[in-house]
């Protein structure tokens, strides 16, 4: 694929990285002795900056990454990863004594998904202070900062993250938030005020509708899609799972139905889709083929059982969208 700007596009985000366990069998909720399949590489924002990083690559671009791992086998599995895929790893700490986040998903028949996470007491909420995440991420040049809303239930992430987006708009570097909405992560009511704040400083938010039912309960798309955009957000997108997805900007609205594929694990889809909109937006392309080509990355994830093993380069994203 040709260049798509002139500048290579750099992407940056932060949050929290994990180690993923998947129950093998459904309906237990996590509460049944089972077998479990792990450790997958993971955490929303880890599987975003993969993608990131993978589509980055294909015209020149980077991605960079701010968090920790513990100095343990899971952290290795974590970091080996992303340092294969082409993150930068530079901001990315390795703490001595304290285990690498955790995450165990258990699928039920319907579909629906329980989790137990180990964020705010493992390596994973020790990340760098503020001054050096924004020092690191404007000294690489990054055009996007992208958060997601699973980083925003630890209280200290939360701060850093929110001082973060503020510091960063004020450089002229975009933000981009996937809301990412987790029941089991939110552990105050300042999270939902944090998100807000992000979303109103935002140039791509990216809510699924199960965040939009949160954020915007009874409103249709096009009412408050369109409020976002008469204020920071350049583009707004929803996605819809097996129903597709709707973007919207200045020019209009694009809706697409989702690929028919067979869904594996839908874990990490969102965060992969996400990754591959946003590189490409921020490489210049017009919102039509970057939403197509990201809508065919989120069908490649769920063909894969783990939530980064269905991550994807460009030529496998355009063979699927035809």
């Amino acid at each position: 694929m040709a260049p798509i700007s002139e500048t290579p596009v750099v992407i940056g985000s932060i949050g929290e990285l994990l180690v993923e366990f998947v129950c093998a069998e459904k309906g237990g909720r996590n509460l049944v002795a089972a077998p479990y399949i792990g450790p997958f590489p993971s955490g929303a924002p880890g599987i975003f900056i993969d993608q990131a990083a993978r589509i980055a690559a294909s015209f020149g671009g980077r991605a960079v990454f701010a968090g920790a791992v513990g100095d343990d086998a899971f952290g290795r599995v974590v970091l080996d990863r992303l340092v294969a895929d082409g993150v930068d790893p530079g901001l990315i700490r390795v703490v001595p004594g304290v285990p690498t986040g955790s995450a165990f998903v258990s699928y039920n028949d319907d579909g629906s998904r329980d989790f137990v996470f180990n964020i705010g007491h493992s390596a994973a909420a020790r990340m760098p202070g503020l001054d050096e995440i924004a020092a690191g991420f404007l000294a690489a040049g990054i055009s996007v900062l992208h958060i997601s809303g699973s980083m925003l239930g630890d209280v200290a992430m939360r701060a850093t993250g929110l001082a973060l987006c503020e510091r960063l708009v004020d450089q002229g570097v975009a933000i981009s938030i996937d809301p990412n909405i987790r029941a089991e992560l939110i552990s105050d009511a300042g999270y939902i005020g944090a998100l807000q704040r992000i979303i109103a400083m935002a140039g791509y938010v990216l809510p699924s509708d199960a965040d939009a039912d949160v954020l915007w309960p009874e409103q249709a798309f096009d009412a408050w899609s369109a409020r976002l955009l008469a204020g920071a957000a350049q583009v707004v997108v929803l996605k819809r799972g097996d129903q597709g997805c709707i973007g919207r900007d200045a020019g209009g609205i694009v809706d697409l139905a989702a690929h028919r594929v067979s869904v594996l694990d839908p874990t990490g889809a969102g965060d992969c889709f996400c990754a591959t909109l946003v590189t490409l937006l921020a490489a210049g392309q017009a919102l039509p083929d970057a939403l197509a080509r990201a809508n065919a990355a989120g069908a490649l994830a769920v063909q894969k059982l783990g939530p980064m093993e269905g991550n994807s380069g460009l030529a496998e994203i355009d063979a699927l969208k035809g």
